[in-house]
């Protein structure tokens, strides 16, 4: 009897232990990197790219842990004017943990002048966020990161 498909098994087996080993010691790492000491944890902020400065308003003056809530966000344009009728996404994660928030957030109307209701916000832990919103509206296409520290 040939050994050659045991040792094909074998070779793919060793593989995947190796892989798997390289992806726990990188998620390691990543979980006792310390964030960066010169986060900007303002809550307005102004586009990576210029167009707009947004301000994030959670309910309450602190962020929950475990419980979704709903945050309004205000959006105006370089030079102070609300933008109306905007697409806004919304995305983020944890870096130090690598992973995304563990809920799908959304905007799901327009509230005002400026405002737009975000729903769908939770954090399950504490420790370093980020949320990311992308915007288009009549400035042009733009994102903006908040670091959060819960």
């Amino acid at each position: 009897m040939s050994s050659a498909p045991f040792t094909r098994i074998a070779r793919s087996t060793l593989r995947l232990a190796v892989a798997l080993a390289a992806l726990a010691l990188t998620t390691g790492c990543m979980m006792f990197m310390r964030p960066p000491k010169d986060l900007d944890y303002s809550r307005t902020r102004r586009s990576e790219g210029g167009a707009y400065r947004v301000t994030i308003q959670p309910q309450g003056d602190t962020i929950p842990k475990g419980k979704l809530h709903r945050w309004t966000l205000h959006v105006e344009t370089a030079d102070g004017a609300p933008v109306q009728g905007a697409t806004i996404a919304v995305d983020g994660g944890m870096p130090q943990h690598g992973h995304g928030l563990p809920t799908k957030p959304r905007v799901t109307r327009p509230l005002g002048p400026g405002d737009y209701a975000v729903d769908g916000m939770k954090f399950n832990m504490g420790g370093w966020w980020v949320v990311k919103f992308r915007v288009a509206g009549d400035a042009g296409r733009d994102s903006v990161v908040f670091n959060l520290k819960l």
